[in-house]
């Protein structure tokens, strides 16, 4: 939460998830973050994709 609304990017991610030691997939942020959007989906926050930057987490839009 402590970004909440500003863009993180995937790299940035990995060096914060993972440590030296491990050899994390290429895909192993994007399904972190499925997850965590499937935790999210009953609540009012949403993670969004933001192609070529990364992700944000912002208040979701109702309809």
């Amino acid at each position: 939460m402590l970004r909440k609304g500003k863009t993180v990017s995937k790299s940035v991610l990995m060096e914060s998830v993972f440590s030296l030691d491990d050899e994390p997939s290429a895909d192993a942020i994007d399904i972190y973050i499925h997850r965590l959007r499937k935790h999210l989906a009953n609540s009012r926050a949403q993670i969004t994709t933001l192609r070529g930057l990364g992700y944000i987490l912002r208040p979701k839009e109702f309809e």
